[in-house]
Order: structure tokens, then C-alpha cells, then sequence
């Protein structure tokens, strides 16, 4: 007897068809993971990299021991200062004094290379009542200009009165009126972080001062030995 039902046959061209199907799905599929692939490789390029074109960048140091503020801004040609960046190295953890010492030297160092400031500014160290306090925060502060200085960036120095005149409109003003005067100034919202503060404080001290001697025309050095 023939059997009742026949035996299924696929025609050459139908196989042909369904094999070229399936290697334009395996393809399509390779093609979307090479682009995930490459798109998950990518680094993207801050847009704080580089100054708005004709401003200059200021990164301005709160030196400490313990804790070091950071903080950067661009200023353009009419004087106007605009927020950047700002940050508190926190280094109080490390247990040796010298390990704190470079891990502000390395903070600063990946900070001046990824906003790529042009000018520094760095508040003075003042005579504190604990002498071994005011040689930590003066170690501190060398280790800050250091990062500043072997990354080719010129550093200004600022006594912490010249900062709160610059910014509060008195050299006898408290950290709590430098945080609100800064985010006045820089239109920034919410608490800042004090030694972001009074980094930030310290670059618009700095670009005060760069503004004022630039339209009267004389150096900063002259105008230091004038004092």
C-alpha cells in the first residue's frame, strides 16, 4: 500500500531563502553589538575641559590637612565669573601624615588635568595658636602648590582678609557669610560645603584683583610692593 500522506519536501530555493534569512539576522545582530560595543568604549569629553573662548580659568586652593577645598572658575573679558567645579579632598582617614600629603598632591593634580585651569590661587597660611597645626596645614599647602606648580600652572597668594574683602565686603567675615556670598555671586543653590566655599571665595579674590590691575595697568608685583 502507498501511504495515505505524502513526505514533506522543501524546495532548494525555499532552504536557500531561509539560510540567507538567517545569516542577515546573525549579521544585523553583530552589527548592533559592535556599535553597543563602541559606544560603551567611548569617553566622553567634558564640556568644562575647555574656557568659554576669551575666559580665562581660575582654580582657587583652601589648603588643610585634613580637608582641602577646591574650587574653579572661568571669568571673561567684562570681569563676570562663572562656577566651573568644586569639590572638599577629604584626607582626614589616612592614618600617616605623609599619605595625606599625597593624596592631596594627586587629588589636585587629576582636578588641573581634566578642568585644565590656567591660573592658581592659594590662601596664605596664617600663625595658628597650635604651632605643630600651623607647620601640618603649611605642609599641606605645599604639597597643593606642588600639583599646581609641576603641572605648569602659576600660583598667586591671597592672606584670608584680602579673600573676605574680596568677597564679603569685610576682611572680618565668617565662613557662614562667605558661603552665602558665594552662591550669590556664582548663582549656585543649596549649602555649600565650607572649604568648597572658600575655594571658590579665594578664585574670585583672585579674579578681582587680575580685573582691577588689568584696567589700571599696573603688575601684580609692582602692586604687591606698593602695599
Amino acid at each position: 500500500m502507498f501511504p495515505t500522506t505524502m513526505p514533506r519536501t522543501i524546495a532548494p530555493s525555499t532552504r536557500t531563502a531561509t539560510r540567507s534569512a538567517t545569516n542577515i539576522g546573525a549579521t544585523a545582530r553583530t552589527i548592533h553589538a559592535t556599535i553597543t560595543a563602541a559606544a560603551n568604549m567611548a569617553v566622553p569629553i567634558p564640556d568644562s575641559r575647555v574656557p568659554v573662548l576669551g575666559a580665562v580659568r581660575i582654580i582657587g586652593i583652601d589648603p588643610g590637612s585634613r580637608c582641602t577645598g577646591v574650587g574653579i572658575i572661568d571669568v571673561d573679558a567684562a570681569g563676570r565669573s562663572t562656577h566651573v567645579f568644586h569639590a572638599a579632598l577629604k584626607v582626614v582617614e589616612d592614618d600617616h601624615f605623609a599619605d595625606r600629603l599625597k593624596r592631596i598632591f594627586d587629588g589636585i593634580g587629576v582636578i588641573v588635568a581634566e578642568h585644565a585651569p590656567q591660573e592658581a590661587a592659594i590662601e596664605r597660611v596664617f600663625m595658628a595658636r597650635n604651632p605643630d597645626s600651623a607647620l601640618k596645614l603649611g605642609q599641606a599647602r605645599g604639597a597643593a602648590i606642588c600639583a599646581l606648580v609641576s603641572r605648569g600652572v602659576g600660583v598667586h597668594e591671597y592672606a584670608a582678609r584680602e579673600v573676605k574683602q574680596a568677597v564679603v565686603g569685610t576682611g572680618s567675615g565668617d565662613k557662614t557669610q562667605v558661603q552665602h556670598m558665594i552662591g550669590l555671586l556664582l548663582q549656585l543653590s543649596g549649602k555649600l560645603q565650607a572649604d568648597a566655599a572658600d575655594a571658590l571665595a579665594i578664585a574670585l579674590a583672585h579674579a578681582h584683583t587680575r580685573s582691577s590691575l588689568q584696567r589700571v595697568g599696573i603688575p601684580r608685583g609692582a602692586w604687591r610692593r606698593r602695599r
